[in-house]
């Protein structure tokens, strides 16, 4: 059975193999401490030249830093720490011994680091962020499938755009028309849900606004869920118990991911339901008395949503955003002037990490939206189809899975949350 360093304190007087590479190295001569790494976790192997032979002593003197290698030993107990355990190392293979490492342990700039991401990875605290990551989508599947959703695989080219073609990629469909990458698989999800009840799709979408801000990325992760004979309300309380759910997974699992990541966990544990709410108007009439130029027919910028969520603990949902500044295929309110919508805000400054709405279920008024938002119907008749064959009141939302890692995890930029970032100015590793 191959032993992970994680269940140690299972092997304890056990003889066994880590697998893995060595993290760094400390001692000479007589003994050496060397800090070993499998995936799982970081285990010290002691190397004693009273107990090995000559040759594994050379073994361990040629070890450079992140060399590979298959090192057996007995499991001990730490002298001194009740819950840390270490390898009284009996034998050393070597897989390869790595050339000198670009990635010291001097501070290294951000633009360095993202250029040698495919080794910055290898990092600890790289390594915790990509588990909470694991964790988060972990989570979200495990919420939707305890509530009858299903998950729907919704296509990455189309013909059309979610949102308008402004800031989408597109590229030639063999010699027949443009296609875009997918911004969304939003309108997919909403055919599908006719068909499920209940619904959510997980995927990378692609957007090409030129931004450089530290919560934009070109290629990033987005959930989508739909669900029908919902009303706004009915998909806000589906978005609450999400993140709460979320949330108790992360605090549940991910201790040590969060204690190396040095994330103060009180504002998280702090969180409970019901989250705060506030329209758009009463958001804009706060932000002015806060000293923000907003006016009252513009969308909440990013230095509007951190001035915002900075003031409360808890996320914030704000609803009833004016329908200019909104998608067409969103529900509007009696006199048309505002969109049944919602944006969660998380807080401590991280913004939007969540969008939804109702979504405008009358062919009439859908194609009367889509008109003032100059998005044309061709190449959405399959969309405006569902409101004439068994059209319902059903609503939606998505969610940005970098931006939900960045505000758990206490990260300042975005870019540490997706394993291989993709922005305006890279497109490498």
């Amino acid at each position: 059975m191959k032993f992970f360093i994680k269940d140690a304190h299972k092997h304890v007087g056990d003889s066994v193999t880590i697998q893995g590479w060595m993290y760094n190295k400390r001692g000479s001569g007589k003994i050496y401490f060397l800090q070993l790494r499998d995936g799982s976790g970081v285990m010290q192997g002691v190397v004693e030249a009273s107990i090995v032979d000559e040759e594994v002593m050379d073994q361990a003197e040629k070890l450079t830093m992140e060399s590979s290698v298959k090192i057996t030993g007995k499991i001990t107990q730490h002298p001194k720490k009740e819950d840390v355990f270490e390898m009284s190392v009996r034998e050393i293979e070597i897989v390869h011994i790595a050339e000198e490492y670009p990635i010291g342990k001097k501070d290294h700039g951000p633009e360095f680091l993202l250029d040698n991401r495919h080794l910055w990875l290898r990092s600890p605290r790289q390594l915790a962020i990509q588990r909470v990551r694991d964790e988060i989508i972990r989570a979200t599947f495990e919420y939707f499938h305890q509530n009858g959703f299903i998950k729907i695989d919704t296509p990455i080219f189309s013909t059309n755009a979610c949102e308008g073609s402004g800031d989408l990629f597109y590229t030639d469909y063999f010699d027949t028309e443009k296609a875009y990458l997918a911004q969304s698989g939003q309108l997919y999800l909403e055919a599908a849900i006719m068909s499920c009840g209940r619904g959510f799709d997980f995927g990378p979408v692609f957007r090409s606004e030129k931004s450089k801000t530290r919560r934009h990325l070109t290629e990033f992760w987005m959930m989508d869920a739909e669900v029908a004979f919902c009303d706004l309300e009915g998909i806000i309380k589906v978005q609450e118990e999400l993140i709460l759910h979320i949330l108790m997974r992360v605090l549940q699992n991910c201790q040590n991911e969060l204690n190396t990541l040095e994330r103060d966990q009180e504002p998280l544990k702090k969180i409970k339901g019901p989250f705060k709410r506030m329209t758009h108007a009463e958001a804009v009439a706060e932000l002015q008395e806060m000293g923000s130029d907003i006016t009252p027919d513009k969308d909440l910028g990013g230095d509007d949503e951190t001035i915002l969520t900075k003031k409360y603990d808890s996320p914030i949902f704000v609803t009833h955003y004016p329908a200019p500044v909104k998608a067409f295929y969103m529900k509007r309110d009696e006199d048309g002037s505002n969109c049944l919508c919602v944006d969660m805000l998380a807080p401590e400054g991280y913004g939007e990490i969540i969008g939804g709405s109702q979504r405008e279920e009358d062919l009439d008024l859908l194609k009367k939206w889509m008109g003032e938002h100059g998005v044309s119907e061709k190449g959405l008749e399959w969309y405006m189809d569902l409101r004439r064959y068994g059209s319902v009141p059903h609503s939606g939302f998505g969610y940005g899975l970098e931006r939900i890692v960045g505000w758990v995890c206490g990260l300042k930029h975005v870019r540490e949350t997706i394993p291989f970032p993709r922005l305006m100015n890279r497109l490498r590793p």
